[in-house]
């Protein structure tokens, strides 16, 4: 026997976006913080190694100085931390710690007890020169952090070697003010680095943000497009067409069937709403579009299979209904009178997947040859059901019916058989 070519379609239709949200990347401000705890924590530690050298040289300043300017330094180190901790006034408590040392070291050698009892060893400020320098890489600009870099050691290191600061050597004053340098240089390179870093990450992450809302609305503009031109295929000119052709009373009611569920699409159309997560049983699914199935004029033999408990998205369900009772109505205008056999398989696969059945064994046609301005079958049907995630397989021949697969989600549809291979009724459900 000599069969007629299928004729699959299976357009990829509008991909749904992925509507996960993106994770958090490493943001400026978490790098902020991070670098903040860092260098509280590490003040409160080099400020504890400066306890033994500051008791130790206690009696080398002036009381009213000491017992001013040692709780400030360790004080605004306390609070750093406390605000790093707590993630408030983070920048402040940086500049505070920035300034409250160099008001310690300015201060320093103007209430010294005893000018000519030199003091030997480095200053317990000096050991907080780092601290401080690290303070004000995060509580200040990179220039202005870059200048207290250089200025304040070497205000150490030119104070040390006044007979103020105990008369030290000046190379070795001079020393002590590049390797301060060196290690706070070392720190505003690597504070920089981390905030561009971040920054670009930022604006990387708010381009990709951006290009993701657009996507979005594109796809909502498609998917309404689709929907418009299936209401004004479904609800208005195929009611139309059909009012005006309807002859015998049978033709009549489905008219009138055809009107009201135009009126509905219309009303529902109205009062669409932004997908808000909403899913729906594949049951219910099923059940009411069998429940379409026994509505309509011409009788479909309907089987149900393998109805689990899978959710399905609300919209998506929204699709798949439509698309099957397009499938249907066009059979039961197109396929013939009530001696063609029609019939509805719904079932789900093992695979998961939902696979929706629509067949006749009536006129058929041929698809390639349906006019490109007949939206039933690529409006309604096509374009509504990829709307929603799935596929679509149409297989017609001439003389021997036709047979229209949806599948939800869309997988890669095997080759449709001849129309009249899948015309086994079934049991009605």
């Amino acid at each position: 026997m000599t069969t007629t070519p299928t004729n699959p379609v299976s357009p990829a239709g509008p991909a749904l976006p992925d509507m996960k949200a993106p994770l958090a990347p490493l943001s400026r401000r978490r790098v902020d913080t991070i670098l903040s705890r860092a260098v509280a924590g590490f003040g409160i530690v080099f400020g504890a190694q400066a306890i033994p050298a500051m008791l130790a040289q206690y009696g080398f300043a002036e009381p009213v100085w000491a017992a001013t300017a040692i709780p400030l330094v360790y004080a605004a180190l306390v609070f750093s931390l406390i605000c790093a901790l707590a993630r408030r006034f983070v920048v402040g408590a940086a500049r505070v710690v920035a300034f409250v040392y160099v008001v310690a070291l300015v201060t320093w050698p103007m209430f010294v007890a005893d000018v000519e009892n030199v003091q030997s060893g480095d200053h317990w400020l000096y050991q907080l020169t780092t601290v401080a320098t690290a303070a004000a890489a995060i509580g200040f600009r990179t220039r202005i952090a870059t200048a207290y870099l250089v200025i304040v050691p070497l205000m150490y290191g030119v104070i040390r070697a006044f007979p103020q600061g105990g008369t030290g050597p000046a190379e070795l004053g001079f020393f002590n003010a590049v390797y301060a340098i060196i290690l706070g240089a070392a720190v505003l390179v690597i504070v920089t680095m981390l905030r561009v870093a971040a920054s670009n990450v930022d604006a990387a992450q708010q381009t990709a943000l951006q290009r993701y809302a657009r996507a979005v609305r594109q796809h909502a503009t498609e998917a309404e497009r689709v929907q418009v031109d299936a209401i004004v295929h479904d609800s208005v000119l195929t009611t139309l067409l059909t009012a005006a052709r309807a002859s015998s009373e049978q033709e009549q009611l489905l008219a009138g069937r055809m009107a009201a569920d135009a009126i509905r699409h219309l009303e529902d159309a109205a009062l669409v709403t932004p997908d808000d997560g909403s899913t729906v049983r594949f049951r219910q699914l099923a059940d009411r579009i069998g429940q379409a199935a026994r509505t309509m004029p011409v009788p479909f033999s309907t089987r149900l299979r393998s109805l689990d408990a899978r959710v399905i998205p609300a919209g998506t369900a929204e699709s798949l209904y439509s698309a099957a009772v397009q499938a249907m109505v066009n059979s039961a205008q197109h396929a013939g009178g009530p001696e063609v056999r029609r019939w509805l398989h719904i079932s789900g696969l093992h695979t998961g997947v939902i696979e929706i059945v629509v067949g006749d064994s009536g006129v058929g046609f041929e698809l390639a040859e349906v006019p490109q301005e007949r939206l039933g079958v690529r409006r309604s049907i096509i374009e509504r059901t990829a709307s929603g995630g799935g596929e679509v397989a149409v297989a017609s021949v001439p003389g021997k019916g036709t047979v229209v697969t949806l599948r939800w989600p869309a997988v890669e549809m095997p080759e449709p058989g001849e129309a009249e291979g899948e015309s086994e009724p079934g049991d009605d459900a």
